[in-house]
């Protein structure tokens, strides 16, 4: 192989340096080798010091013979490895080239241990609990959403796919697809992948918390948050209500131009749906008691999801453009593919960024901005309107509406949390059941049926519902474009 060592010195995650062999301390070179089978593969690089010095090895290949014998002796199962001499300024380095395994997890067994480990950013660290399952499943050339589940397929309803297919591709779902899509596998099991899709998904970790908070952070003293929401069933139905909630809790301003209006949103809608879509699809969901978190702020929204990169490297330190695509849950990826809610090749981040750049002139201006670690993704939008005054390019703005722009939501804070939260439960059952009746509404919320009739005349006074036909036969009909309009704006 003819490779720069000074570039690869760069590549903190897929190269280990070591400034000699040790032969007493196997574990402390063997780790990375372990590290990077279970990966995306690296090269371990002997003779460099601590501070990136070539400084060599006084018997290269003596050393490339013991490296040889440990790799056999401490590695189960002993990975595909290529072992590379080097000369370097007249000194000599032996490259311990390790590719991608394909039979994870690769342990290091010595010292009485039976190890495996990650890299995590520049250093090799034990996989924890997690993190070896999801070897053992990549060793199987399995994911967690292709899995049985423990629920039966009989026991599901799967209405609000069926809705949302029809919308989009504009056919019926048929019940062959059940298996084509991979909801239930061969043997006819409900998987992993199709609970998530049911309308009432009992995979209680696939949940979206979202909240609006008064101020810049949790802690500021002024008050309890202005908005709140637990999200839960079909995954892309929480795709919906979560930029809903967005949505809700936005301003929006505008000027006119000589021929149209211009529009400025809080965040673009576009990389607020990238952004949830992404956290839902790569999400780990076999961290148990970890959801999804969508924190509003006043100047920022951050949204949290479990589960770092795949190959454990650092999104802060890669470029978001040109990051590869590696889908954690494939199938969960290819439902949304298949309906055209995301690209097959993976731009999430960039179309994020994108949706940004045309704001990039505004005096307050920040790029979206991507953490993780080995366990969390985290991405901050900040608000495009926040610390910009009314006054842009020299355009007055001439009006500014928060959410929908109704009028219930200059009402008091208290009534307003309540409407919206019944608000949300009647387009979930409307969207369900278009014929559900005012008794079943009041069971399900749990209120009485004069209080939902109270909240449906609202919705209807407001235009966001409608009844179609008479009492008995007739059913509701979601009218709300902020809401229902969603699939067609992506």
């Amino acid at each position: 192989m003819n490779i720069d060592i000074h570039t690869l010195i760069g590549e903190a995650t897929a190269y280990d340096k070591k400034q000699m062999l040790e032969i007493k301390r196997p574990k402390s070179w063997l780790k990375s080798v372990s590290a990077f089978a279970n990966g995306e593969g690296g090269t371990l690089i002997f003779g460099i010091s601590d501070d990136n010095q070539v400084v060599g090895l006084t018997d290269a290949e003596g050393d490339a013979e013991k490296i040889s014998e440990e790799l056999k002796n401490k590695l189960d199962p002993v990975p595909v490895v290529n072992l590379e001499y080097k000369e370097v300024d007249g000194k000599k380095l032996v490259l311990l080239h390790v590719y991608p395994g394909q039979e994870t997890p690769y342990y290091y067994i010595g010292d009485k241990q039976r190890l495996a480990f990650v890299r995590v950013g520049n250093e090799s660290v034990i996989a924890d609990r997690i993190q070896l399952k999801s070897l053992v499943l990549k060793g199987s050339g399995r994911t967690y959403d292709s899995l049985s589940s423990n629920y039966r397929f009989e026991d599901m309803a799967f209405s609000k796919l069926k809705s949302i297919h029809y919308k989009r591709l504009q056919r019926s779902f048929e019940d062959n697809e059940f298996v084509s899509w991979g909801i239930i596998d061969e043997n006819g099991n409900l998987t992993n992948g199709g609970a998530l899709l049911a309308d009432e998904s009992p995979i209680r970790q696939s949940r979206i918390f979202c909240t609006r908070w008064n101020g810049l952070d949790m802690t500021n003293g002024l008050g309890e948050a202005i908005d709140d929401v637990e999200l839960e069933g079909c995954v892309i139905g929480q795709l919906q209500d979560a930029v809903s909630f967005v949505r809700n809790n936005s301003r929006k301003k505008w000027w006119k131009e000589n021929d149209h209006r211009e529009e400025l949103p809080d965040y673009p809608e576009r990389a607020v749906t990238e952004a949830i879509a992404n956290a839902i699809i790569h999400r780990d969901y076999m961290q148990m008691g970890s959801e999804i978190h969508i924190d509003m702020y006043d100047d920022r929204l951050d949204i949290y999801s479990p589960g770092g990169m795949m190959d454990g490297r650092l999104i802060q330190q890669l470029n978001p453009l040109t990051v590869p695509s590696k889908r954690r849950n494939p199938l969960l990826a290819d439902f949304f593919s298949r309906l055209g809610l995301m690209e097959r090749r993976g731009s999430g981040m960039k179309k994020i960024i994108d949706s940004y750049k045309r704001f990039e002139r505004l005096p307050n201006y920040h790029i979206p901005e991507f953490q993780s670690n080995t366990s969390e993704f985290h991405v901050t939008l900040w608000n495009l309107n926040y610390g910009n005054g009314s006054v842009i390019n020299e355009k007055k703005f001439l009006k500014e509406v928060i959410g929908t722009g109704k009028e219930f939501l200059k009402e008091d804070n208290k009534f307003r949390k309540e409407f919206l939260k019944v608000r949300r439960m009647i387009y979930k059952m409307i969207s369900a059941n278009p014929g559900i009746t005012i008794a079943e509404m009041a069971v399900n919320i749990g209120i009485s049926d004069r209080q939902v009739r109270k909240y449906i005349k609202r919705m209807t006074d407001m235009k966001f519902i409608v009844r179609e036909g008479g009492r008995k036969n007739g059913i509701w009909k979601i009218i709300d474009g902020d809401y229902e309009d969603f699939f067609e704006r992506i």
